[in-house]
């Protein structure tokens, strides 16, 4: 018996080669979907806030999503999981851009008169633009070569940023759903970054106490 075969089912999944090109398409359908309706005139009343709603919404799932990774991996032991982390963290970047681009463009045109005064009357955003600056380093270092120029620890260091974009994304989102007393939905996703956090925090307590 091999040792790829005597792997459980899941496991051989995940090491198939087609799981990394299904789950880059289905990263990409949220942007397909949007890109459809746009073709179709079918973005509702106010096609502006529908495009940067959903980009920025699926920003912030699909960073949830990169955060799960590491956790799911330890309480399953499924090892394989690390290999989608960083197609799902350029992901991140890549929608983020999108929300950032549409706001920049279709509620300013463009304008950084515009967005700055926007800016002001709705801070909000600010914690977005922050978000988005945190995460240009790490795409700028996703590659292998760069990890090997900075150095693992370093680069993990560096990596840690991840956490941060992860607060500030979430408060971006409960702070412009809260102009519109709506935060049930920001709640959940802050409950979700919570519960992915602490366990990181319990996980490296423990080791820390292993170390004494």
């Amino acid at each position: 018996m091999t040792a790829a075969s005597s792997l459980s089912l899941p496991r051989r999944v995940l090491r198939s080669r087609a799981v990394k090109p299904l789950l880059f398409v289905l990263c990409l359908l949220p942007f397909a979907g949007l890109f459809w309706r746009g073709w179709t005139n079918d973005l509702g009343p106010n096609p502006e806030q529908t495009v940067i709603w959903t980009t920025g919404l699926w920003a912030l799932r699909l960073l949830l999503i990169t955060l799960s990774v590491t956790p799911l991996r330890k309480l399953t032991g499924w090892a394989e999981l690390a290999r989608f982390r960083r197609m799902f963290g350029l992901f991140v970047f890549f929608y983020a851009l999108l929300h950032f681009t549409a706001w920049l463009g279709l509620v300013n045109g463009f304008s950084v008169d515009m967005a700055l005064r926007d800016v002001v009357k709705h801070p909000f955003v600010l914690a977005g633009m922050t978000a988005l600056l945190l995460m240009i380093p790490l795409a700028l270092t996703s590659t292998n070569g760069m990890i090997r120029r900075l150095g693992a620890r370093r680069w993990q260091a560096l990596h840690r940023l991840v956490y941060v974009v992860g607060v500030v994304a979430v408060f971006h989102f409960w702070w412009g759903k809260l102009a519109k007393n709506n935060t049930a939905s920001p709640t959940v996703y802050a409950l979700i970054l919570a519960l992915l956090l602490g366990l990181r925090l319990w996980w490296a307590w423990r080791a820390a106490l292993a170390r004494r």
